[in-house]
């Protein structure tokens, strides 16, 4: 917490000084009811006491002047805040070693749940492009804020064939481009430049976490619109006339953080038909370490996901580090308001258990 004027905290001295008066006040009330010597007549007078309940209202207004002090500084906290517009590509995987039965119920319906899910969660001005890969890469959806033809897209993805995955993400790119420069000349943006990918990311964090990293990071004002690429893969990058590697060093001089998710574990296998037509089993593990490498490249940050729970739980993080952005914002009317029903509360009490106000 930061304030525009620290100095008018030395308010806060008013709180200890303010105590010790009413201490001093209590004990000049004890020294005068034991003057009254009449003590069996004292009782039939008052025959409770108040006991704890004749300090609430005093500590109630002691804690007022603490959060007007505060609220006199200007008090200012670092808060996540949404983004007024981005372009996010989801990027997905959708080779044959996708029907893989590790991820409950398959890879691949895991996957179009946790990425509808994903949609959903982001802003209304979010435009959401959809790209799938396997032998080849190909644009299903250019971005677009119609999240009906995002989520109708997804659900007719089906898997087969191999993994483009350097294509897939120099696809990505290009289909951003129109987004990027929109967002540049004015025509659909604020004008800003959108932001390299090392702020984008955490540069304290570890590039690979698990679904319960902490989505929290600053990479400018909540206006700049942004672009960034979701990718999800489940195997190593197998054809198309890209390395990943490549793809990701171009995706960080565009400026376009990756954040990637392995999605199912070493075991995952599937059943695959050779050329004498005899079904066989092959392994189809994720390779994370190249997904490591095209986020630390990129200033993105990767995901391991071997459960459908994983998944969601990266996309809800995801949602979080994507959708929105972290500034400092002045919180002056949280305590001026805490300080107000602080008063109210203290006066109440007093009128109702003394009969005064306050």
């Amino acid at each position: 917490m930061t304030f525009a004027t620290p100095a008018l905290l030395a308010g806060l001295l008013l709180v200890p000084l303010a105590l010790a008066a009413y201490v001093l006040v209590q004990r000049r009330r004890s020294r005068y009811v034991v003057r009254f010597t009449n003590v069996d007549l004292l009782t039939n007078i008052v025959p409770r006491t108040p006991g704890w309940r004749r300090h609430v209202p005093a500590a109630l207004y002691l804690a007022a002047i603490g959060f007007l002090a505060i609220a006199l500084a200007r008090p200012s906290m670092t808060m996540q805040v949404p983004r007024e517009e981005a372009t996010v590509m989801l990027t997905m995987d959708v080779s044959r070693s996708m029907l893989a039965t590790d991820v409950s119920p398959t890879r691949i319906d895991a996957a179009k749940a946790a990425a509808t899910s994903f949609v959903d969660s982001l802003p209304k001005g979010f435009r959401i492009g959809l790209v799938a890969f396997s032998t080849d890469a190909r644009l299903v959806v250019q971005p677009t804020a119609d999240r009906n033809e995002i989520h109708a897209a997804i659900e007719n993805l089906q898997a087969d064939g191999g993994t483009a995955l350097g294509d897939a993400i120099g696809l990505s790119i290009d289909a951003t481009a129109e987004a990027r420069s929109a967002s540049t000349d004015g025509s659909g943006g604020t004008g800003a430049p959108t932001p390299s990918p090392t702020s984008s990311a955490d540069p304290s964090a570890d590039p690979s976490a698990g679904p319960s990293g902490n989505p929290g990071t600053t990479d400018g004002t909540a206006a700049t619109p942004v672009t960034a690429t979701v990718l999800l893969s489940d195997g190593a990058n197998s054809t198309g006339s890209t390395e990943p590697l490549d793809a990701a060093k171009r995706a960080a001089d565009e400026g376009m953080p990756v954040y990637t998710i392995a999605l199912g574990t070493a075991d995952g296998v599937v059943q695959v038909q050779d050329q004498f037509g005899q079904v066989q089993e092959l392994p189809v593990p994720p390779d994370t370490e190249t997904l490591k490498a095209v986020a630390e490249i990129t200033g993105g940050r990767f995901f391991d996901a071997p459960t459908a729970d994983d998944l969601s739980q990266v996309y809800a993080s995801l949602g979080s580090r994507v959708g929105y952005t972290t500034q400092d914002q002045e919180v002056t009317q949280w305590f001026a308001a805490a300080a107000l029903l602080l008063i109210v509360s203290g006066a109440g009490l007093a009128a109702l258990w003394f009969n005064r106000f306050p």
